[in-house]
């Protein structure tokens, strides 16, 4: 029903922002979290929604944005997980990971980790925007998952992305039975900023002529997040699963692996100290 609280993460740009107008127009709360100050707020005032600001690349950022969260969101239906991005040069974090790792997988599982109580008192739903990188690059070697050995930007970004779906899978075995419900799903590939950072042959697809034959709209894929946020659960889209373009898929093959996604849950509880 319209009127729930739905936290979008990622959401001062491209398929985060472009969800969020779309969930707004169709009457939800929306609760925008982004890094960059200006941008955040600039959407935030256009739809007359609350922001909170945190840059994923400092996890005491997330723990205050989790704790932000907890104060002033009572109840959250939705938890959105779609902030991450493609990096340049291997690069580590002030806490000591490298950066592609924390981004796009660290950083959600902590949040999605101090926001749980809430989550599952409200049944909520949590979706992980992943990538078809997970498929093409990904392979989880929980030895080096900060790719210490043979880094290049597409490889921990597949990684990071696969864990992403990893983490779905997980979270919706452990806590589908309270009623929480967890999905991933890959968004197409989105003409976005995306990939301005890196050297990876990504970034030829999505800031040159290429783009124009080879990519959809901010607006597409955020109505791709955007109908997940709004459907059922179990109606809709099923929990625990994993879709592309709005089309149940089938997943990356590591994240069939059951025993993969207990493991990857405990070695990032441990990274993360939870």
């Amino acid at each position: 029903m319209p009127g729930r609280t739905i936290v979008i993460t990622g959401a001062s740009d491209g398929i985060g922002a472009a969800a969020a107008r779309r969930l707004a127009g169709q009457g939800e709360r929306v609760v925008l979290v982004g890094r960059d100050p200006a941008r955040t707020a600039a959407v935030a005032a256009e739809l007359g929604a609350p922001h909170h600001l945190a840059d994923f690349a400092e996890l005491d950022q997330v723990r205050r944005l989790g704790a932000e969260l907890r104060a002033a969101h009572p109840r959250i239906d939705v938890l959105a997980n779609n902030a991450g991005g493609i990096m340049g040069p291997r690069a580590v974090t002030v806490d000591g990971f490298e950066r592609t790792l924390q981004v796009n997988h660290l950083a959600s599982f902590l949040l999605t980790h101090l926001l749980l109580p809430t989550l599952v008192a409200s049944r909520a739903s949590v979706i992980a925007t992943s990538s078809v990188a997970a498929a093409r690059w990904g392979r989880i070697d929980l030895d080096d998952l900060g790719n210490e050995r043979g880094y290049r930007p597409e490889r921990a970004y597949g990684d990071a992305k696969l864990a992403n779906v990893l983490h779905i899978v997980e979270l919706q075995r452990r806590y589908g039975p309270e009623g929480l419900a967890a999905v991933a799903f890959h968004p197409g590939i989105v003409a976005t900023s995306f990939a301005k950072e890196t050297s990876s042959l990504m970034r030829f697809v999505y800031h040159t002529p290429l783009r124009r034959l080879l990519t959809i709209t901010p607006e597409q894929g955020g109505g791709y997040l955007a109908a997940l946020a709004a459907g059922t659960p179990g109606v809709d889209w099923e929990p625990g699963g994993y879709l592309e373009q709005g089309r149940a898929a089938v997943p990356p093959p590591q994240a069939a692996d059951p025993d993969l996604a207990r493991r990857l849950w405990d070695a990032s509880a441990a990274l993360v100290g939870v």
